[in-house]
């Protein structure tokens, strides 16, 4: 239950960081802070869950589902605002619709996206998709380029700013820069990590399987 709860406060303090964005000075530092805090608190859901057995199918699919709100969230944010291009968040999104209906399938079989009851059967699909070191480059490259975008915003949305100028124009030319690379590695990392999801997910279809009648 309390890692169902941090899953669910990490959304809503997504929500309130885009909602200070662009609102003045504090709001920004504001905004900055908390996008660190959401993006930190999707590291603790999963702490906790194990520390206290509270791990469940349910709680897992729940947390697919928190990451996929705060990514959308913070993608649509920076596309409005200028900082990234509209198809960023077009392809994510639509990858995201795509391999979670695969999953939400996969779970009426009885399996998972990840874990022992995972729905990958292939070890490329298992290794790309479901290990750790596949899921942990694909989330730091993701938060550092939502951190950069959020200094970006931060930077460009507060003319007052209280840093050096020779600091701040150095950061006007190298963080849009940066940022820009590393949304891009983010989204390749994203449909990359979601073509085995798309592929062994066919299977369910070829095998002619019947949904519950809820369907």
């Amino acid at each position: 239950m309390l890692a169902n709860l941090i899953t669910l406060i990490r959304v809503v303090i997504a929500f309130v960081s885009v909602g200070l964005f662009g609102r003045g000075l504090y709001a920004n530092i504001a905004a900055l802070i908390l996008l660190v805090l959401a993006i930190s608190l999707d590291a603790v859901d999963g702490w906790v869950a194990r520390r206290f057995g509270y791990t469940s199918d349910i709680g897992a699919a729940f947390d697919i589902a928190a990451d996929r709100i705060v990514e959308n969230v913070y993608w649509i944010y920076f596309a409005t605002a200028g900082l990234v291009s509209f198809w960023i968040p077009a392809i994510v999104i639509a990858r995201g619709c795509l391999t979670d209906f695969l999953r939400a399938v996969a779970f009426t079989q009885g399996q998972t996206a990840f874990g022992e009851k995972t729905m990958m059967q292939s070890w490329w699909g298992k290794l790309l998709v479901g290990s750790r070191a596949s899921r942990a480059t694909y989330g730091i490259v993701k938060c550092a380029a939502f951190l950069l975008l959020g200094l970006w915003r931060t930077l460009s949305a507060t003319p007052g700013f209280p840093i050096d100028r020779m600091v701040l124009d150095w950061l006007g030319q190298a963080l849009p820069i940066a940022a820009l690379v590393l949304a891009v590695a983010a989204v390749v990392l994203c449909v990359v990590r979601g073509v085995p999801v798309i592929i062994e997910g066919m299977r369910f279809f070829r095998k002619g399987f019947v949904l519950p009648k809820a369907w």
